[in-house]
């Protein structure tokens, strides 16, 4: 999945990075470059464990 989710991050990237560097900016596809974007950190952020988990555990 990380495969697959990193490159669509890229090409969103330099999609909104080309859309602000034209003369013509079209803000639609800038803001679906920065929706698809956000939504690729938060699929790989999702799998990072979070620092108080451990303690988190001992209460239970």
């Amino acid at each position: 999945m990380k495969k697959f989710i990193i490159p669509i991050m890229v090409i969103a990237i330099f999609v909104a990075l080309y859309q602000q560097a034209s003369n013509e900016k079209n803000v639609y596809i800038m803001v679906i470059a920065i929706i698809v974007f956000m939504i690729g950190m938060m699929k790989l952020s999702a799998k990072t464990p979070s620092k108080n988990q451990d303690k988190e555990d001992d209460h239970v």
